[in-house]
């Protein structure tokens, strides 16, 4: 079961970081086109989606559902590591 944990732990670090660099990448529009951020934006798009329809833009601008994504994702995957190394 360690083994699972372990590549469970990769699964959210690498969606972690792929959350990371869409929201770093946000901030500089040049970037829009880039492959990198066009695969960014597709693979993070559906999950912050999700978080948008229960929390929309505060004012119409300012958009909280990456933090509040990082934080969802920090919280389950606690508790699926710690799940998984009790088995």
């Amino acid at each position: 079961m360690i083994l699972i944990a372990t590549w469970v732990q990769y699964f959210f670090k690498a969606y972690i970081l792929i959350l990371l660099v869409r929201v770093i990448g946000s901030w500089f529009p040049s970037f829009a086109r880039n492959p990198i951020m066009i695969f960014c934006y597709k693979m993070t798009e559906p999950y912050l989606a999700l978080i948008r329809r229960i929390l929309p833009p505060i004012g119409g601008t300012l958009d909280l559902s990456p933090l509040v994504g990082f934080f969802i994702l920090e919280i389950v995957q606690s508790i699926l590591i710690s799940l998984l190394i009790r088995l």
